[in-house]
């Protein structure tokens, strides 16, 4: 792993002792303390750090919900109440692993927008976006598993209409529904299986951020400018102490933001049916996914009809698996965004067509969030269907041709230069 020079020294005896046979400390040193950092990072990159942090909180609260839920369809419901009336503390732990899941998607969602617009997905950083990508999809799975386990009624609803989704796929849909389910219908089966997933999946996401960091620390963090380190000494400084102490500035507006959810608003994220024992008996009015799972709702529920596009392989793309396909898509398309985007800036500040581009696909992201909340009726389909529209419109068509024919332009001679208001560099 690439990182600075360790300058490690102590005068600890078991700290020598240990060091000489695992040099552990050095490590650390190296890759925490003095490693190289662009001087001129802002606070869009506190996210990265803040995630990590996030995820420790949902994994210590995860393990100790742990400790006093039971999974069965018969005390589900009644072992989440008693976490929350007789556990000592237990409204904290589950208010605090709750509401950490929209905190995790928050900051998750910042970091990967702002990797869009500073071009941290391009050369050399490909398989660093690529790994972030597989955090996000593990992220959901995880998210979805666990939102089942109250065992309320949109937790009972959500299962059956998401799992339900994959029948729609040709020969094979159905074997992974009733692989899913435990058997022919959402019940005890499928809620152990979701339990067991939704513990083990948390360290998986631990291993894929452990990649991500490792990929990272090899070519080092992008930057605002999106020029590469030229000279360690004039364009990097230690990791500690400057950005740690801004991470922790971050941090301490981040746990207060979090803070007000806790203890004023716990129960903004959740949805009113949930504290609604689960009744297959009763269907919702309006099943809804978590606000995170929202815009990719709307992209499966952009595809109302058989279009003629396809109705000729109605057999094989009805418009339910198009809607399917479209919402795997969604989330797999930016795993080609590194090879979409054919231009040689990285930045938007330095590319101002791309920059308007850009800001018109976040609004379309938030229509499509909207849209999702949304009952699916009347003139809310077909703005649902033109923001999924354009969604891969902008990833696969001006992405391409923006970064072909845009004239940007010049960069900084280097990151120093930057700063210091130096000349530019030729177009």
């Amino acid at each position: 792993m690439s990182g600075g020079t360790s300058k490690f020294q102590s005068n600890n005896g078991l700290v020598n002792w240990v060091e000489h046979r695992l040099p552990i400390f050095s490590f650390m040193d190296a890759q925490l303390n003095q490693y190289p950092t662009p001087k001129n990072l802002n606070y869009f990159w506190n996210f990265g750090s803040l995630a990590g942090i996030i995820l420790v909180i949902m994994i210590v609260s995860g393990i100790a919900l742990a400790m006093s839920y039971t999974p069965h369809t018969e005390f589900a419901f009644s072992s989440v109440e008693r976490i929350m009336r007789d556990v000592n503390s237990g409204w904290l732990i589950r208010y605090l692993h709750v509401n950490g899941a929209s905190m995790f998607f928050i900051v998750v969602y910042i970091h990967m927008f702002r990797g869009l617009y500073y071009g941290s997905y391009k050369a050399p950083r490909e398989i660093l976006w690529m790994i972030g990508i597989f955090i996000l999809l593990a992220m959901m799975a995880t998210a979805f598993m666990g939102y089942v386990l109250p065992w309320g009624q949109m937790s009972f609803w959500g299962a059956t209409v998401i799992t339900n989704l994959f029948s729609a796929l040709p020969i094979i849909g159905e074997p992974i529904v009733k692989l899913l389910w435990g058997g022919f219908v959402v019940e005890n089966a499928t809620l152990n299986r979701f339990f067991a997933l939704h513990y083990l999946l948390p360290f998986v996401i631990v291993g894929l951020i452990f990649m991500h960091l490792w990929a990272l620390h090899m070519h080092h963090s992008n930057n605002p400018t999106g020029v590469e380190i030229k000279d360690e000494k004039q364009d990097t400084i230690p990791f500690h102490p400057y950005y740690t102490i801004k991470d922790l500035y971050g941090l301490g507006l981040l746990l207060t933001f979090f803070a007000f959810f806790i203890f004023f608003a716990p129960n903004y994220f959740g949805h009113p049916d949930n504290y609604i024992m689960a009744d297959p008996l009763v269907t919702p009015a309006h099943i809804v996914p978590e606000w995170y799972f929202l815009p990719f709702y709307a992209i499966l529920r952009a595809f109302t009809t058989d279009f003629f596009m396809y109705i000729p392989f109605a057999w094989l793309m009805s418009a339910k698996l198009a809607g399917v396909i479209a919402m795997f898509a969604s989330i797999l398309v930016l795993l080609a965004l590194p090879w979409l985007d054919r231009s040689h800036i990285r930045s938007s500040n330095y590319r101002p067509a791309f920059r308007i581009f850009y800001w018109v696909f976040v609004i379309d992201c938030l229509v499509l969030g909207w849209v999702g909340g949304q009952a699916a009726e009347g003139i809310l389909v077909t703005i649902g269907q033109w923001a999924t529209f354009w969604y891969f419109f902008h990833l696969i068509i001006v992405v391409p041709v923006v970064g072909v024919l845009e004239r940007p332009k010049a960069l900084p001679n280097s990151i120093a230069a930057s700063i210091n208001g130096a000349p530019q560099a030729a177009e």
